[in-house]
């Protein structure tokens, strides 16, 4: 049975095949052509974490398909009063496909382990594999073709989401160059890392120009956890590390005059939400290069592939 959970597990042949399809669905909702290819399945979106993009994007997928997707927030859920594993299992009893936006993907990967149903990772610790697919879509389309795609630079933290669009991207023989001084410590995945060098597609530096020069698209992401807010508000017990971070990576942020000074033609990319005065400024996000909304929308167009992908011959 297939899953999407690290994108380790998938080949260059799946990520293109998986590219083909979104590209064919996308057209054919541009062109008012349904794609009921999912009709009467049901999808069961079950989130530890708080979303936007994930939940509409995945959502609107299944209903697009002809399917049905149910919510589920485990804060409202009696996931928390018992053993995780007998009641994923029962969970998964009621649905075609998982989608599990999880605090730990240990539990995503139990979920997988029951080969049930596919099981789709929508944002761990240490990966984020429909966010690096969709942003792949977006980088094609706006560079008419993998084939003219040559760099990829990436600032700031390395994350669960630089995991992910880190290894898409080098598997299709994009070069990526990161410049960021510090990594997430839970997101730290040696196999995926060791995959990721193994393509030697991958380089690390602090020199800016170094990184950004001549790169086709520049990407950040936030550099705080969606742990130190609450409502909004940084919680006290996070406060120092939330400072500790500004200091740290408020060198590596992604504005207009970095663009302008070393990759004018470069396209502006972040994965959203944008926190706007941190990891990108106002004027990057203004900024004609800027694809960050078409980005976005293609979350949609991207998980019906996954979707459809993962459902074939079921």
């Amino acid at each position: 049975m297939k899953h999407l959970i690290s994108l380790k597990e998938q080949s260059k042949k799946d990520i293109a095949d998986l590219l083909e399809l979104a590209i064919d669905i996308k057209q054919k909702r541009e062109k008012g052509i349904a794609t009921p290819y999912l009709k009467d399945k049901t999808l069961i979106m079950l989130f530890q974490k708080s979303s936007t993009r994930t939940r509409l994007s995945f959502e609107t997928a299944m209903t697009e398909l002809g399917g049905h997707g149910i919510f589920m927030d485990t804060r409202t859920s009696q996931l928390a009063l018992t053993d995780f594993g007998l009641e994923i299992q029962a969970i998964m009893r009621f649905g075609h496909i998982l989608m599990f936006r999880a605090q730990k993907v240990a539990d995503v990967e139990l979920a997988a382990s029951f080969n049930r149903i596919p099981v789709i990772d929508a944002c761990s610790e240490k990966y984020h594999p429909a966010q690096a697919l969709s942003d792949l879509l977006t980088m094609v389309e706006h560079s008419h073709g993998l084939q003219n795609i040559k760099k990829i630079a990436w600032l700031g933290i390395e994350n669960n989401v630089s995991n992910t669009l880190a290894l898409v991207c080098a598997k299709m023989g994009i070069q990526v160059a990161i410049a960021a001084p510090e990594r997430d410590i839970d997101s730290i995945d040696e196999e995926l890392d060791a995959q990721l060098e193994a393509t030697g597609k991958v380089k690390r530096s602090l020199d800016l120009k170094e990184v950004v020069s001549d790169a086709d698209y520049v990407h950040t992401d936030t550099w705080m956890n969606m742990e130190f807010f609450d409502s909004g508000v940084i919680r006290p017990e996070f406060k120092e590390e939330f400072d500790r971070r500004i200091q740290l990576f408020t060198p590596y942020q992604l504005n207009a005059d970095l663009i302008e000074r070393f990759a004018p033609q470069a396209k502006i990319m972040h994965c959203m939400p944008c926190h706007m005065g941190y990891e990108i400024s106002r004027d990057a996000l203004d900024h004609p290069n800027s694809i960050i909304l078409d980005q976005a929308e293609n979350r949609l167009h991207m998980q019906k592939a996954i979707l459809v992908w993962l459902l074939q011959n079921m």
